[in-house]
């Protein structure tokens, strides 16, 4: 089926997607203005996928594509002519991957049907914008996105396992996940022990200056606990200090008020004398009221009921404000003082609106500050235990992880030569070099890690970025990779010509051995035999054609399948495509891979 040429429709209704047992996908992939590729669109079944076409066709920019979309460096040389590169992809995930939660966090929607869509544009000038999920988002969130989906491995790639970094992590990994819970242990413990050295070793170099920052803060302490001011005391002083100097005013407007409620004896209604203040007449109200045999006014009259205790309260209330009310000079000159003292704390110690609060804060930060400023002799020798306590764990947690790192290194020594043995380096020799260094304990453990290759029987073993033919080193990753298949958390895995100088049947076992990763994930692989091709699931091919009226070289990518499928293998085994010899060969293959995969 050709690929298709247009945007990725969406579909009329959402659906749950279906991710065929793997842990995410990628279904489709549009590619518009890159190198030779004027707009292509790629549908990538689930599985082995090869993409297969003549030397300097494009097949390297699905790659270029692939890693642009998940983040990688915009490259503007390789924008055509039309000024603007872009590329879409469209992922589809399980509900429990770990990049929905990260892609949520960025503003990323879902598309209808489910999938989760990521786009990537580059201009001519190197401007570069990232969007998921139909949101504009840094590059750098898809590529961190892009640590849990995807994998490219190319020839520039394998130089990461000339690095011992990235062969002891190798270790690391393969050596489980009880190894791994001690190594973050091990890091955990050699932080804190660097922290401590580092602390005691400032304290002994600064002693001088430490010491006369701690004066400082201790003065400033007792400063502020000779005052002992309390939390809020400066609102309640101010408080208080109007009550005391408005005293007069404030006791007759309560006793007005008290007066108005409970009132006096002062005039008459009907004739008799009766009370005039509110209390009085609430009750005479009720009164009458209660004494119908009208529901409504029964009910109000219950209204005027409640409406006397509230009063009755309110009298109480003011009374007992009046009692407590206090004119004494003295008391408010006291007041006054204490909240000048209380001031002027605030404005050495306590930042602009802070009030009492800031101080204490400052309090209390200048007793944590005194503890790291401490160069007393009982300080320095309780730090220097502790430092001596944290690398004695160090020492302990290092010895452990060198030993599970020993535990692991033949094991997965051999696994990696049982692979190699089938992939025509059958007398290679794979082993692992770990020098410990117990003192000299780093962020990652004791242990100098080193992978050794030795290519043949008598040939000594060597680093394997300098034991190895670009070949070999290909077979080694690639032998590394099938032996982590189906642990590997990455769904999705790029190979760009990890076969290069292989042939033969190496060629066939890798092909093999692709097949089996493409079990537990989706694998494209770039490749450039046809004994590799054979196995996929879906094979595409990269034409060129040079369009003239445009003046540049085009390029096309199709789905190829049945006969058409058979015509490109011959090609890659004879250069003829219409070979009989060829094509017999590639049926031949093809019958192979089919026996191979079952």
């Amino acid at each position: 089926m050709p690929a298709r040429t247009t945007t990725p429709e969406r579909s009329a209704a959402p659906a749950a997607p279906v991710v065929d047992g793997h842990p995410g996908r990628l279904t489709e992939l549009r590619i518009r203005g890159l190198g030779s590729i004027d707009d292509a669109t790629l549908e990538l079944g689930a599985g082995l996928t090869v993409v297969t076409g003549e030397t300097g066709a494009g097949k390297t920019m699905v790659v270029t594509g692939l890693t642009l979309l998940f983040g990688g460096r915009a490259d503007p040389g390789r924008v055509r002519a039309s000024g603007k590169a872009g590329v879409e992809g469209r992922l589809i995930l399980p509900p429990e991957s770990p990049a929905w939660e990260r892609a949520a966090d960025a503003g990323a929607d879902p598309d209808d049907d489910g999938s989760l869509i990521l786009a990537r544009t580059v201009s001519a000038e190197g401007r570069s914008r990232a969007f998921l999920g139909g949101r504009s988002v840094p590059v750098g969130v898809v590529a961190e996105l892009a640590e849990g989906l995807l994998a490219v491995h190319g020839q520039t790639d394998q130089q990461r396992l000339s690095r011992p970094a990235e062969q002891r992590r190798a270790l690391d990994r393969y050596a489980g996940a009880a190894h791994l819970a001690v190594l973050d242990r091990y890091r955990e413990a050699h932080q804190r022990w660097r922290q401590l050295a580092a602390d005691l070793e400032r304290r002994h170099r600064q002693a001088r200056e430490l010491a006369q920052a701690a004066d400082v803060l201790r003065h400033g302490l007792e400063e502020i606990e000779s005052v002992a001011p309390e939390a809020g005391e400066d609102e309640a002083l101010d408080t208080q200090a109007k009550r005391l100097a408005d005293a007069d005013a404030l006791r007759a407007a309560a006793d007005e008020a008290r007066m108005a409620l409970i009132g006096d004896v002062t005039g008459d209604l009907g004739g008799g004398e009766v009370p005039q203040d509110a209390t009085a007449a609430l009750a005479i109200a009720e009164r009458a009221l209660a004494g119908s045999d009208d529901p409504t006014l029964v009910l109000l009259a219950q209204d005027l009921a409640d409406a006397v205790a509230v009063v009755s309260d309110v009298s109480a209330q003011l009374a007992g404000y009046v009692a407590d009310l206090d004119a004494d000079p003295g008391r408010l000159a006291e007041v006054l003082d204490r909240r000048a003292t209380i001031t002027a704390l605030v404005r050495k110690f306590a930042g602009p609106g802070e009030g009492v609060a800031g101080v204490l804060a400052w309090a209390e930060d200048a007793v944590a500050r005194l503890a790291e400023l401490d160069v007393s002799d009982e300080a320095l020798e309780a730090l220097s235990a502790a430092r001596d306590a944290a690398r004695a764990e160090v020492d302990d947690l290092g010895a452990q992880v060198s030993a599970g790192r020993r535990a692991a290194a033949q094991g997965f020594a051999a696994e990696v030569g049982a692979e190699l043995a089938g992939l025509a380096m059958k007398s290679a020799g794979v082993s692992f070099s770990i020098d410990s260094h117990p003192d000299e304990p780093g962020a990652e453990g004791i242990d100098e890690v080193a992978l050794l290759l030795a290519p043949h029987p008598g040939a000594p073993p060597r680093p394997v970025h300098k034991g190895a033919s670009g070949g070999e080193l290909s077979r080694v990753m690639l032998a590394i990779e099938v032996v982590f298949a189906g642990a590997d958390p990455v769904p999705v895995m790029v190979f760009d010509e990890v076969d290069a100088g292989v042939g033969g049947q190496a060629a066939g076992e890798i092909g093999r051995r692709l097949a089996r990763l493409a079990r537990d994930h989706q694998v494209v692989v770039v490749t450039h035999l046809a004994q590799v091709a054979a196995f996929a699931d879906t094979h595409l091919v990269v034409d060129k054609s040079p369009d003239t009226a445009a003046g540049v070289t085009a390029t096309d990518i199709r789905a190829v399948e049945d006969e058409d499928r058979v015509r490109e293998l011959a090609r890659m085994l004879s250069g003829l495509s219409d070979s009989d010899t060829g094509q017999a060969h590639a049926r031949e293959l093809l019958a192979v891979a089919a026996a191979g995969r079952g």
